[in-house]
């Protein structure tokens, strides 16, 4: 019995899907499809070159996300691009999130979020994360990629500020707002929809 776990290595085609399920991910996290193409293709060289070192353990696609997730931090990290938009313009959504509080900061009557339903069944549902992608494509660059610096890729705020070069402040009001539009799409496009 072959033990080795680099001996069970991705056929062509497992790897082809791999490739698409990254480069959507990195999409989402870069918004530039010719650097996301890079990064996935250094990932994915990088787990072919290590694979004498998959353990096992996790799942192959799972270990190459994991690779792709830390390449795409090192690129936030070195590079020195700032945003093109003002991370603190209004998308024209804050007077939309505004409206759902009184002036206490309470949800207004009839305006609280609606039920989820079971929230594990939407995670696995991959209508779901679809519909995910769509609402995060919808916030303006800088929002989502402030977003997805902290919730997709766990990167500290502390780390966010500075690389975007912006106050702690700026950042939770910016993580904010995108949450509450994403909760709003959500509602509109998965939630509502699911409802009828």
């Amino acid at each position: 019995m072959d033990t080795d776990p680099s001996a069970n290595w991705m056929q062509e085609a497992e790897l082809a899907d791999l490739r698409h399920d990254l480069l959507r991910f990195a999409r989402l996290q870069l918004r530039d499809a010719a650097m996301a193409e890079d990064i996935v293709q250094e990932a994915l060289v990088a787990a072919y070159t290590n694979r004498d070192k998959f353990s096992g353990r996790a799942q192959v696609k799972t270990w190459v996300f994991s690779i792709l997730r830390n390449k795409i931090i090192d690129y936030f990290r070195t590079s020195s691009r700032r945003p093109e938009q003002s991370l603190t313009r209004d998308d024209g959504s804050e007077a939309e999130i505004n409206e759902l509080f009184d002036d206490r900061g309470h949800w207004n009557s009839g305006l609280q979020p609606k039920k989820w339903g079971d929230p594990e069944s939407s995670l696995v549902n991959q209508q779901f994360w679809e519909i995910f992608e769509i609402c995060l494509n919808d916030m303006n660059e800088s929002t989502a990629r402030v977003f997805g610096m902290r919730e997709l890729l766990g990167l500290e705020t502390s780390e966010i500020c500075q690389q975007l070069d912006m106050s702690e402040n700026n950042c939770w009001v910016v993580l904010h707002r995108a949450r509450a539009k994403l909760r709003l799409c959500l509602e509109h496009k998965w939630i509502g929809v699911e409802s009828c």
